[in-house]
Order: C-alpha cells, then sequence, then structure tokens
C-alpha cells in the first residue's frame, strides 16, 4: 500500500485549518449608487415609486414579493407593517422590520430581536427627517444629506433572514466631500452583511 508523503498530508491539514472560520451563510457587500429619486419635496408632499432591494441577491428588484427594504429619497420603507397611506408605496407582504444600532458595523455581532420595528400609519421602523434616522441635514447654504456616523440599520428580511447596513453616501460615486448644490443627490452606496441562514441571529 503507498504511504501519502507527510508533507503532502501536512499540507492538506492546514489548508483547512486555514478555512475553518469561513462561514458561506455570511454575505458581506457594497452597493453603490442605488438610485432613489423621489418627486415633491421644498412643502409639497412626497410622491413617486420607491426603489425596492433584496437582500439574498444584492440587488434591486421589480418583484411584488421578493423585497426586504426600499428607497425613495430619503425614505427607508421595510416589507413589513402598514404604510402611510400613501399609494406609490409597494404592498407589503412580508414579515420584516428594522432598527437602528449605535456603534460600528464589526461592533454588531448578532441582532436584538426585541428591538425591530415594522411600518405604521404612526410612522417608517426607520424614521425620517434630519438626525432622526440615518442622517442629518445642514441646511442652507451647504444643503447636504449626510449619513451619522455609528448609525448602524439593522433589518429583518421579509422572511426572517438578518443583515445590517451601514450607509456611506447619498450622492453619487460617494465623494469624499460631496457638494449639495453640485453633485448628483439620492444615489446611496451602503455596506452591509447579510446572514443567508433563516432564524440565525450572528454575524459571525
Amino acid at each position: 500500500m503507498k504511504q501519502i508523503p507527510i508533507i503532502l498530508l501536512l499540507l492538506f491539514i492546514c489548508s483547512c485549518d486555514e478555512d475553518s472560520s469561513y462561514d458561506p451563510t455570511i454575505n458581506f457587500e457594497t452597493i453603490s449608487n442605488l438610485y432613489a429619486p423621489v418627486e415633491g419635496g421644498q412643502g409639497q408632499t412626497n410622491s413617486g415609486s420607491f426603489t425596492k432591494f433584496d437582500f439574498e441577491t444584492g440587488s434591486t428588484t421589480e418583484s411584488d414579493t421578493d423585497w426586504d427594504i426600499a428607497f425613495r429619497g430619503t425614505s427607508i420603507i421595510v416589507n413589513g407593517g402598514t404604510g402611510l397611506n400613501d399609494s406609490y408605496e409597494p404592498e407589503r407582504n412580508g414579515d420584516a422590520g428594522a432598527y437602528i444600532f449605535n456603534g460600528t458595523l464589526a461592533q454588531l455581532e448578532s441582532v436584538d430581536n426585541d428591538l425591530f420595528l415594522q411600518d405604521s400609519q404612526i410612522g417608517y421602523a426607520v424614521q425620517t427627517g434630519s438626525g432622526n434616522g440615518w442622517y442629518n441635514y445642514t441646511g442652507s447654504p451647504e444643503h447636504l444629506i449626510l449619513p451619522i456616523p455609528g448609525k448602524i440599520l439593522v433589518f429583518r428580511t421579509r422572511n426572517n433572514k438578518f443583515s445590517k447596513v451601514e450607509i456611506l453616501s447619498y450622492y453619487f460615486d460617494a465623494p469624499e466631500s460631496p457638494d449639495g448644490l453640485s453633485d448628483e443627490s439620492r444615489y446611496y452606496t451602503f455596506n452591509y452583511v447579510y446572514q443567508n441562514e433563516a432564524g440565525n441571529t450572528s454575524f459571525y
């Protein structure tokens, strides 16, 4: 019987150990320039369609059912709960929810199921308005929408999976120092971590 050389055997063991911490159910992704147009504003009621996003595919979608969150301007809604009597909102047919974690993306190691909120006629789970949710509005003369550092959006998806999101920019190509008067806005760039195993609340 042929013996396996010791060197090859050691290489095999080392390669297995190297990958022992890899979890195939966790995805790390960056989304760039997700466009979320909005009509109205400047004293008028916001209107227009929402841009729907599916964490599982990591892309926008036109599906009526396979979406987790949706964007319109600075507003972010979830596929769970009820709407604000806005005829443009997509129908919610999932059990998605959201809350905001104070810290960094790395510091959030697992979700807290007790903190999730859903959209309702009182307001969205991710609150709108400067300083209330994920962004600050600087006002005149800059007129900038800036993500608040240390605000991580935590989502339960429509089908009981979980994702954590760090919004990096609201402007096209995520300029380091955006100009609110010249840079194109309503283009989201964000990092997210997605736990693809249903019911698993851990990101590690």
